[in-house]
């Protein structure tokens, strides 16, 4: 009969909307510009129910919408592979060219990976982005200012905005924050004041939000290693700031991406804590250094400079930064509040660490800092000295 009448032009009955929503229950409440401001609605138990049981992998549907601000960058990229494998849809904010996640669509299967454009400063489109999201990642970060951007701005307010609006959101089962090791507000460093005050603003908005605290990441990838090593490449010699002798716990960052994705995973036991993510082993900048001489088979060849010298071969980019009409370049090695940062920074003793996510971290030497082969000057199989214990008869 309903097709009949359709064919004949008549119009349907509409049911009143008292029995759609006995139906179909409609909330009084709903996600928008004019939401009211209220308290988290934070689940307690975590989303280990909302794993879906099956088959698993990049084909599966483990019932996770996770959106990762910041998933472009360097963490962003490995935390999106963890997150596809296990079958989770992953909405990827980005703000700047249409190549800047291209990388990423590659991790998950089909329409599994949702790049999405927004604008940072625009509240609205923040929450276009994390509409449909169950769990929001917040890995935004940067080590240096531009002329657009501030320390405060990007790693403070922020994560303080990203944090709020979940709230708001009503459905956001998860939120993790990622922070950095030695962040604190009392810290020379402007960038870790900033990633201090963003942990008390993310708590403060979400009590039940996840915090956590990786030391300097090692990986293909990193702003460390490679900077080192191009720099000794160019230049044939590396500058130590100091003495060389600050203490540092670099981690592999596939281990900062599994313990983020172990956090999100569990019955609810991360929320509201902090962990301090550092590798198995501590080391001296000279050392670490010495660790990258040796992988790309150069001679070690330092220049120490004191701390006064960096700091005044540094300043005239944080002088002139927003008194020319023009960028500047982006620092190397000689990075301001870098300098300003160089303290002992290992994880505290009676801290949460990778052991208390089920996680035993790597070493560093070895596969993960393999990836400087690329420098070796006779190719990956070779190099330009004794030290690679390789008899030139060898060579092709």
């Amino acid at each position: 009969m309903q097709a009949i009448s359709r064919r004949l032009g008549q119009k349907q009955p509409t049911a009143p909307l008292c029995s759609l929503k006995s139906i179909y229950p409609i909330s009084d409440h709903y996600y928008g510009a004019d939401h009211r401001r209220q308290d988290s609605t934070l689940a307690t138990k975590g989303v280990g129910h909302l794993v879906r049981k099956g088959t698993g992998g990049r084909s599966s549907v483990s019932g996770i919408i996770a959106t990762v601000f910041g998933a472009t960058g360097f963490l962003g990229r490995y935390v999106v592979q963890h997150l596809a494998k296990m079958g989770t849809q992953v909405l990827v904010p980005f703000r700047g060219s249409e190549d800047s996640h291209r990388h990423l669509k590659l991790m998950g299967d089909l329409g599994q990976i949702v790049p999405m454009k927004f604008d940072p400063r625009d509240e609205d489109s923040i929450k276009a982005v994390m509409a449909k999201a169950n769990v929001v990642i917040n890995l935004i970060g940067r080590e240096y200012e531009t002329r657009n951007y501030s320390f405060e701005e990007v790693n403070h307010h922020m994560a303080e905005k990203l944090a709020m609006i979940s709230r708001e959101h009503g459905g956001i089962m998860r939120f993790i924050q990622v922070s950095c090791l030695g962040a604190s507000t009392s810290s020379p460093s402007r960038f870790l004041r900033a990633k201090a005050a963003a942990e008390e603003a993310v708590l403060r908005e979400i009590p039940e939000a996840t915090i956590v605290k990786p030391a300097v990441m090692i990986g293909t990838e990193d702003r460390i290693m490679n900077k080192w090593a191009h720099f000794a490449k160019n230049y044939s010699f590396l500058p130590l700031i100091g003495d060389g002798s600050t203490k540092i716990q670099p981690v592999y960052v596939v281990d900062v991406a599994a313990a983020i994705l172990a956090a999100l995973k569990d019955d609810g036991t991360s929320m509201g804590k902090i962990y301090e993510l550092g590798g198995p082993e501590i080391f001296t900048i000279h050392e670490l250094a010495e660790l990258m001489y040796e992988t790309i088979r150069e001679w070690p060849h330092y220049v120490k400079v004191p701390v006064p010298i960096a700091k005044a071969i540094a300043t005239p980019r944080e002088v002139l930064l927003k008194k020319v009409p023009f960028p500047l370049p982006t620092p190397n090695i000689f990075n301001l509040d870098e300098i300003n940062a160089l303290t002992d920074t290992v994880v505290s003793e009676n801290a949460l660490k990778f052991h208390d996510l089920g996680i035993v971290p790597h070493k560093l030497k070895g596969y993960p800092v393999e990836f400087l082969a690329q420098y070796r000057k006779g190719g990956p199989q070779f190099g330009s000295t004794i030290s690679e214990r390789v008899s030139p008869d060898s060579y092709p």
